[in-house]
């Protein structure tokens, strides 16, 4: 067991959300991912918890530079589990602490970036976006707005772990559960909106037949509005999944593509 007695403060999760918000990438590398970050992040409150420069220091030190990898929006869950656990047991909770930092970090990171990377980014910056094409400059306070709350809420669930403790994981799992199955079916919405909204493309070739002009674009929306859209989203989408392709070489393809078959008269100039 540590000798300290130290109790974590408001100015140690102050501390450490600073360093978690502003430098948790920082020490990313290939090898072991956010070990170093993770490390750097709690490394002064280890050594009020363990004592400077002693053996448990050491120890814990060692035990925090293993793989480890999550979401940045989840995290300090982990974070704040594991200082509560060390500062009550001491270095003899290492297997613990290593063995939550284990258990959770692949789930909290497609929790995490599922919603916060991908779902709120696709639809806050949609309507930010829809907003600026229009001339209203609303849409930017809106994005700022968003990101400041991400950042609050990654902020105060820090100490919210710290006080819950390993409870948290058992209290919180079918919540959890629940709410990533709705920010899946959520996601999948969102999709099929931005398809419709976001990609313009229609065909500008008009068929001649006889003295009869049939426009192309108008037969196909009257089979299904947006077809030729959803098509090229699902080209893309087909490409991504071919061997040796990337999406930089699928965006020239589309762009290189478009330029042809605009040149050309096939497809109309929006």
């Amino acid at each position: 067991m540590t000798n300290s007695k130290y109790k974590l403060t408001k100015k140690d999760f102050n501390q450490v959300n600073r360093r978690n918000l502003f430098t948790f990438q920082l020490g990313w590398n290939y090898e072991r991912m956010q070990n170093t970050s993770y490390l750097y992040t709690v490394l002064p409150q280890l050594r009020k918890i363990y004592g400077d420069d002693t053996d448990d220091l050491k120890e814990a030190m060692k035990n925090h530079t293993q793989f480890f990898n999550t979401s940045n929006f989840f995290n300090t869950i982990i974070t704040g589990t594991n200082l509560a656990i060390e500062e009550r047991e001491g270095i003899e909770s290492k297997e613990t602490v290593a063995g939550i930092k284990v258990g959770l970090m692949g789930s909290f990171a497609a929790i995490g970036d599922s919603i916060f990377a991908a779902l709120l980014p696709a639809i806050f910056g949609a309507i930010a976006a829809n907003m600026a094409v229009g001339g209203n400059p609303t849409g930017i306070f809106i994005w700022i707005a968003v990101n400041i709350g991400v950042m609050y809420f990654r902020w105060r669930q820090l100490e919210f772990a710290y006080k819950e403790g390993v409870t948290l994981v058992t209290k919180m799992q079918s919540k959890l559960s629940a709410l990533t199955d709705a920010a899946t079916l959520l996601g999948v919405f969102m999709v099929g909106a931005l398809i419709a909204t976001m990609i313009n493309i229609k065909i500008g070739y008009v068929a001649q037949i006889g003295d009869l002009a049939v426009n192309i674009q108008d037969k196909i929306d009257m089979v299904l509005p947006k077809l030729v859209p959803a098509g090229l989203v699902g080209l893309v989408y087909w490409l991504l999944g071919r061997k040796n392709m990337t999406a930089t070489r699928a965006i020239f393809i589309v762009l290189f593509v478009s330029v042809a078959l605009s040149a050309l008269g096939v497809i109309a100039k929006i």
